[in-house]
């Protein structure tokens, strides 16, 4: 990593900003990508979902019952062990159903929309900052490391991280999914300084920062996962045990801005629909938590046959049927194959180009990386012990020991996981590393266990 600071990065406005240079990481070149900025509003929906998973760390207890009429910005279920932990709705309509699990385990909530545009009003006004991003369902939308949780009220925040940009394959520029809302930075950082004692920084593209007063300023240049707000505040502040620190996005950042401006919440987004199997790959804005199938509209190739749609990116988003719905954070849909070429030639012997890997395996190296990738959804290969090569290294830009680290998360050896930086890690963090792993171990499920079991083991 190579730092540099005081450097002018704009012709307007002069910042005193630090420049990070990450050494490591890739970026995934894969096809359908978006070709232009053009946004088209999609259809209003009938449905709109609500799924807890997307709140890690929140055990749900519901407020609303199946029958009640909600306002966008009503209480939907509330945090078991934090009352004042809220996830509100994104529409306004009637609650028509909770779907269960094994277990009652709420798996989703469903809102029939009545299209009325109803938003509950907040007290921006309020002296107590933090409650009312409880009571809106924007302090959910937060994550707090360690853990890479749902931050809890009563904690002490040291610092806050912003990133305003993603690094992901095919994904969105943040900037234009934030769109106009920008205005409303300046004021979302003034509400996160009243929260923390410390500092909020907000990492960025060179040639993309954003004026707001009161914030550190970064500007971060490297491959994914530069993008992630967990290796910015790894390679800016790091935390240690003890420690609590805030991410979030910076899209976030404006719906808190606009939140203490205009006294209600935008629930309003703007969603890449990308991937080699989208007809044509664009910008779509919606409501969060619509419906996949709104934003798809019959631009599937081969009529959606046999086609993986996930709700975020390749590496780190979750799977979901067509009828499902947009997963958070909201901004993102990626659609690829399934399988590929089932009967190739050769198969993993062959010397065609359109093989890819992370290393010169295959001829495509050939092309200076030129070439778009189209990728399916096998991991071609198996589970088998863990190659100790240095290849999960390459791809985190952080400054810990990957490799053994995963493997004190699997003997669950908790001296051994806090001295190897448990603490700064999130499973999104090593959905790279995952692609690239030669041992074929699902590594984000692994940090994720890892990190829960260390927090009950903790509290």
């Amino acid at each position: 990593m190579h730092i540099e600071t005081n450097r002018q990065l704009s012709n307007n406005i002069n910042y005193m900003a630090t420049l990070i240079k990450l050494k490591k990481g890739y970026d995934l070149n894969l096809a359908g990508e978006i070709a232009g900025a053009e946004v088209v509003a999609a259809a209003p929906a009938k449905c709109y979902g609500v799924v807890p998973d997307d709140f890690t760390g929140i055990i749900p207890r519901m407020e609303a019952k199946v029958g009640d009429k909600v306002a966008a910005g009503d209480v939907l279920y509330h945090d078991k062990n934090y009352d004042a932990i809220k996830v509100v709705s994104p529409v306004s309509g009637v609650v028509k159903a909770v779907n269960r699990g094994d277990r009652r385990k709420i798996e989703s909530i469903v809102i029939e929309a009545d299209n009325s545009g109803e938003k509950k009003k907040f007290n921006q006004g309020a002296c107590d900052a933090k409650q009312v991003l409880l009571e809106s369902g924007l302090w959910a939308m937060m994550r707090q490391r360690p853990y890479d949780i749902v931050p809890k009220p009563d904690v002490e925040i040291r610092d806050i991280f912003v990133t305003g940009f993603d690094s992901a394959p095919l994904a969105p520029s943040l900037m234009l999914v934030m769109g106009e809302s920008s205005k409303y930075v300046a004021k979302g950082v003034e509400v996160l300084k009243s929260i923390t004692s410390g500092c909020v920084y907000i990492g960025c593209r060179e040639g993309e920062e954003v004026e707001a007063p009161g914030a550190e300023t970064v500007v971060i240049s490297g491959a994914h996962p530069a993008g992630n707000a967990g290796v910015q505040a790894a390679n800016i502040a790091p935390v240690n045990k003890g420690e609590t620190i805030i991410t979030l996005d910076i899209v976030t950042l404006a719906r808190i801005g606009e939140l203490f401006t205009e006294g209600s919440v935008s629930h309003d987004t703007v969603v890449a629909v990308t991937g080699s199997e989208v007809e044509t790959p664009h910008y779509v804005k919606a409501i969060m938590g619509c419906p996949v199938q709104s934003l798809l509209e019959d631009n599937l190739k081969n009529g959606g046959e046999g086609v993986r749609i996930i709700s975020g990116n390749v590496l780190s988003g979750a799977k979901v049927d067509a009828d499902g719905f947009l997963r958070a954070p909201y901004r993102h849909i990626s659609v690829i194959p399934e399988l590929l070429n089932k009967d190739e030639f050769m198969g993993w012997a062959s010397l065609s180009t359109k093989k890819f890997s992370v290393y010169k395996n295959f001829t495509h190296w050939l092309l200076g990386g030129r070439k778009q990738n189209k990728m399916d959804a096998r991991i071609n290969g198996g589970e088998r012990a863990i190659v100790m090569s240095g290849e999960y290294d390459r791809m985190l830009p952080m400054d810990i020991y990957a490799e053994f680290l995963i493997k004190a998360i699997i003997a669950f050896d908790i001296d051994k996981m806090e001295q190897l930086g448990i603490y700064e890690v999130a499973p999104e963090d090593f959905a790279l590393a995952e692609y690239a792993c030669t041992s074929k171990l699902e590594l984000q499920r692994i940090v994720r266990e890892g990190l829960d079991r260390m927090r009950k083991e903790m509290e």
